[in-house]
């Protein structure tokens, strides 16, 4: 019996490492003109970007679908191997419980084991690599689901908007806190706690100069971190700053250093130019 690793697609991982740590994917989906697209497979941040200034509108996204969630897990289940399937935040999608249900349709509750992250992007992505080490090191997978419901406290997940008018579009604020955030150029910088987002600081000027105070004012937590992993998440920045901020965190004494795009989810609701560093605290 072997541990299978599932995440939806909100993970943003890389194709790199999900081959190399085995995992299987499990799509959501994005919906522009009634017309469904799977996340990381037939459309891309860029197709997303286009057709919303084109439209004036925001994609939604959504779950995978029940018999979808368990086409995936009935496949990486076989006859015997045990399940850890990872969803973003619960509060956020109702990924969780369509894998949780997934589960149980096909019988396999007792060997499966659902994480509801309570996070998103690669702070889910974090957790799975934990996870992974863990099964490569022959936990079974109810040791792994605890531990990890011990790491999901650890996550620091942040990112700074380099425009309102995706999280206007889709709802996320109001049009005269787009109007004045425009005028005045300033960029929110939002944290996930406890499973849902919040703002938490708002930075104004020039994307450049944003994102240099945006980091240096994680200098601390990135110092304390747990020095294993740490993700530079970005939906099409320009490369120097990303190249900048690489520069400073390879100075920093972290073993992975991963520089990752924002899936197609993320980016349908933050819109380009976002940037993010993603963590375990110790």
């Amino acid at each position: 019996m072997s541990v299978k690793i599932i995440a939806d697609s909100t993970c943003d991982l890389s194709a790199q490492l999900i081959e190399q740590y085995d995992i299987t994917i499990l799509p959501l989906h994005i919906i522009m003109n009634e017309e469904s697209f799977s996340d990381g497979i037939d459309v891309t941040p860029e197709m997303i970007y286009e057709w919303s200034d084109r439209t004036e509108l925001t994609p939604t996204t959504s779950a995978p679908s029940l018999q979808e969630a368990m086409n995936v897990m009935s496949k990486a289940a076989g006859k015997d191997n045990e399940l850890i399937c990872f969803a973003i935040s619960s509060v956020m999608s109702s990924s969780y419980n369509v894998m949780r249900l997934a589960a149980e349709e096909l019988e396999i509750a007792d060997r499966t084991f659902v994480v509801d992250s309570k996070t998103l992007s690669c702070g889910i992505g974090l957790l799975i690599l934990e996870a992974a080490k863990m099964a490569q090191n022959g936990l079974k997978a109810a040791e792994i689901y605890e531990k990890i419901q011990e790491l999901r406290s650890k996550v620091n997940v942040s990112f700074v908007v380099n425009t309102l008018t995706y999280l206007y579009r889709g709802g996320r604020c109001d049009g005269i806190s787009m109007m004045v955030g425009s005028v005045l150029q300033l960029h929110p910088k939002i944290s996930v706690e406890n499973g849902t987002m919040h703002s938490t600081k708002k930075y104004r000027g020039r994307m450049n100069r944003v994102i240099n105070d945006y980091v240096n004012d994680l200098e601390y937590f990135i110092n304390n971190a747990d020095k294993t992993h740490i993700f530079i998440v970005n939906s099409g920045c320009d490369q120097g700053i990303i190249d900048d901020v690489r520069s400073y965190i390879d100075t920093c004494n972290f073993a992975n250093v991963y520089c990752v795009p924002a899936g197609g989810v993320i980016s349908s609701h933050c819109g380009p130019g976002a940037f993010g560093l993603m963590f375990l605290d110790k």
